[in-house]
């Protein structure tokens, strides 16, 4: 699985998920998340982790086709996949969404911390 291929090299080089979530600009939960496959790793992010591991972005995913098992029975015509797939598209976004709601409340308080201080300083 590519998850734990990225984990373990990230293991191999000795760098923590708060070091790797610090290259990607994010915080080491939306990593964790990321690294555990509950959360998407967009093509820039894919680019900064080889960078970080040393290894090019196939190295990384270079098992991500061998798991995939195809259907070829036409006669199976219930459309399951689709909608298990479209499920987890909707898993996806919304926890991107949360990351960022919780970017935008960490924000939130920065800046009210900061207005305070401006204040204090009239």
């Amino acid at each position: 699985m590519i998850q734990q291929k990225l984990k373990d090299l990230r293991k191999q080089r000795k760098l923590s998920q708060q070091a790797i979530a610090k290259i990607l600009s994010t915080d080491p939960s939306s990593y964790s998340r990321k690294e555990n496959g509950k959360s998407k790793i967009y093509d820039d992010e894919w680019e900064k982790l080889a960078k970080a591991l040393n290894v090019s972005v196939d190295d990384i995913k270079e098992s991500e086709f061998s798991e995939i098992v195809f259907n070829d029975n036409s006669s199976f015509n219930d459309n399951f996949g689709n909608h298990k797939s479209n499920y987890n598209i909707l898993n996806s976004v919304l926890e991107n969404l949360e990351d960022y709601i919780s970017l935008l409340k960490r924000d939130i308080e920065l800046l009210k911390k900061e207005n305070e201080i401006l204040k204090s300083q009239k």
